[in-house]
């Protein structure tokens, strides 16, 4: 099974890091799997902003498409799941997954409600009209924010533990959550801890989109069940995609 990581921003190799160590920890042992990043240059370090989410949706949209044939998943990684339908509508039968969308499904089976833990109050309405989106609005309780930046959770590891555990004893106690989703994949590495002091499940939103691929991708090796493509699924016309040249323009992640 192969599985490729799509790091929507140019590289930080402290996060790149860790995440490479905890999914090679967490895989199957038949799976392999890449993570890319942007390319150095004028793109976005972090996507805080919408704005820096319209610069690089159209390059997932080519890295899932051009790799369509080599890999039997692909994951988004970015909280707000950006491009998600955009890219499943061109991957093939490779399955597409991202963070919140798996990070929710699986809080879900494990409790009646869930919190999030996101960076600052700016990610809190988009992140919320997704979860809305996916049918999971009933069961928020809050969404806590650490008032940390992204790049700040791997480079200052104590502050973000201190930061979870402040916010997530609040969720629990206050907002009575049963299930805590930690709402960055670049908080990967911190839920064990936080979860034997919460004493509640916490799911890191890395490993969460990481598992749901792989299990995603074991069903439609074994059952067929790869993305539809009738209706809201339909893809675009190859022909379209050929003869317009898109999907060539620009030189997708390396």
């Amino acid at each position: 099974m192969r599985i490729l990581w799509i790091d929507p921003i140019v590289e930080d190799k402290r996060y790149v890091g860790a995440l490479r160590g905890a999914l090679d920890d967490a895989r199957r042992a038949d799976t392999e799997f890449e993570i890319i990043s942007l390319p150095a240059g004028p793109a976005p370090r972090h996507l805080r902003y919408h704005a820096y989410e319209a610069l690089v949706a159209a390059e997932i949209v080519k890295a899932v498409y051009r790799r369509a044939a080599d890999y039997d998943a692909f994951i988004i990684g970015c909280f707000y799941d950006l491009a998600l339908r955009e890219a499943r509508e061109v991957s093939g039968k490779a399955i597409v997954t991202a963070p919140c969308e798996a990070s929710i499904a699986i809080a879900a089976q494990l409790g009646n409600s869930f919190s999030v833990l996101v960076d600052a109050d700016k990610a809190i309405p988009k992140m919320r009209e997704n979860i809305r989106a996916y049918g999971m609005g009933h069961r928020l309780m809050s969404m806590r924010p650490l008032n940390m930046g992204v790049l700040e959770f791997q480079a200052q590891a104590e502050r973000t533990m201190a930061a979870m555990l402040r916010e997530g004893v609040k969720a629990v106690e206050e907002d009575r959550a049963e299930v805590i989703v930690l709402g960055c994949s670049a908080e990967v590495g911190f839920h064990q801890t936080l979860q034997a002091e919460l004493g509640v499940p916490v799911i890191d939103s890395a490993l969460a989109p990481f598992k749901y691929a792989e299990f995603l991708a074991e069903t439609a090796q074994r059952f067929g069940w790869h993305p539809s493509r009738r209706w809201g699924s339909e893809p675009p016309p190859e022909d379209e995609i050929r003869d317009w040249g898109l999907f060539q323009v620009m030189p997708g992640p390396k």
